[in-house]
């Protein structure tokens, strides 16, 4: 049987994604053996011409990860979606913005600003600020343009699967690898994970009791066997889809979310402060208030890994 054409790539994203197709180890041999990799370039040197050059659907797989930041990486998002049979979100930032969105509780103008002119490291009298357009002996070149809002790749793209996580974990990777070997691949739009939230899948003792304080991590040393949630740090864990095998929570870390909602969740970040508010000991406003305060990041908790594709999407300027 011939071997399927797999391509990888990534766009807005750490690396963590590609790293993790190699923590598979040995069996990345059978990867060898179930396919051709045929554009990969974090690991391989290809080329874009080289995928241009390609006929339409002539990928059986591309695993993309990473956010659309820029004109480039939708550009080449498209081209590999012209190029793909089968296009996968591999990945948080894929799936639903992950870290680099982030990026829209702010402008582009303030994100330069602060990079290229106010950041402490800078030595930039000038106050020179990226170029879209530069001139060159040939004429003028056109450089890529970093958007306003930093999307999913669903946002730009039709994709038939997603795959969370930040990374993906290695056994999510290998039901992903034996699917597409035994070509038994799940219904179109389907998320390869898990159905229940984290919550449903964590063997921590879950007593019901009510929090009167919100803890940051380094401020306390948790008990091992109970809800981490009801101790009161701030787990993601009732607004997050399971499926990762509770690694983070195993290792007496909260969950950070970063398998984004469960079925039936539309927002994760609102999930997640409804539950909050639900164990509050307290009724007294004052008390709210200074339990309110002790989220030391609101935004960056609720919304670490999903704010692309929540009900808020990015930062509103008034009168906009």
């Amino acid at each position: 049987m011939a071997k399927l054409k797999l391509a990888l790539y990534w766009a807005a994203a750490c690396g963590g994604c590609d790293v993790a197709v190699l923590d598979i180890n040995e069996k990345i041999l059978d990867v060898a053996n179930l396919a051709d990799i045929v554009f990969w370039p974090i690991a391989l040197d290809f080329k874009y011409h080289h995928v241009e050059a390609m006929p339409d659907k002539s990928i059986d797989v591309c695993l993309f990860n990473g956010a659309i930041r820029s004109s480039e990486q939708e550009h080449i998002a498209k081209m590999l979606r012209a190029k793909s049979k089968v296009l996968v979100s591999f990945g948080s930032c894929a799936c639903f913005g992950g870290i680099p969105a982030l990026a829209n509780l702010t402008t582009r103008a303030e994100i330069m600003q602060r990079a290229y002119i106010e950041a402490p490291s800078n030595d930039n009298p000038n106050k020179t600020l990226p170029q879209t357009k530069v001139s060159v002996p040939e004429g003028e070149l056109t450089l890529p343009e970093l958007f306003d809002d930093v999307l999913t790749l669903a946002q730009v793209v039709p994709v038939e699967y997603f795959v969370p996580g930040c990374p993906p974990t290695v056994d999510l990777i290998l039901k992903v690898v034996n699917a597409l070997a035994t070509n038994s691949l799940p219904p179109v739009g389907a998320i390869i994970a898990s159905e229940k939230s984290l919550c449903d899948e964590c063997d921590r003792k879950k007593e019901k009791k009510m929090i009167s304080k919100i803890y940051r991590t380094h401020e306390i040393i948790p008990d091992a066997e109970r809800c981490l949630l009801e101790q009161g740090l701030l787990c993601m864990g009732p607004a997050t889809r399971g499926g990762c095998g509770a690694l983070c929570v195993k290792v007496n870390i909260p969950c950070r979310g970063c398998f984004g909602p469960p079925p039936g969740v539309k927002d994760q970040g609102a999930k997640l402060i409804s539950s909050i508010a639900s164990i509050y000991e307290t009724k007294d406003e004052k008390d709210i208030a200074r339990m309110v305060d002790e989220v030391a990041d609101p935004a960056g908790t609720f919304y670490r890994f999903g704010m692309s594709n929540s009900m808020l999407k990015r930062k509103r300027v008034q009168g906009k």
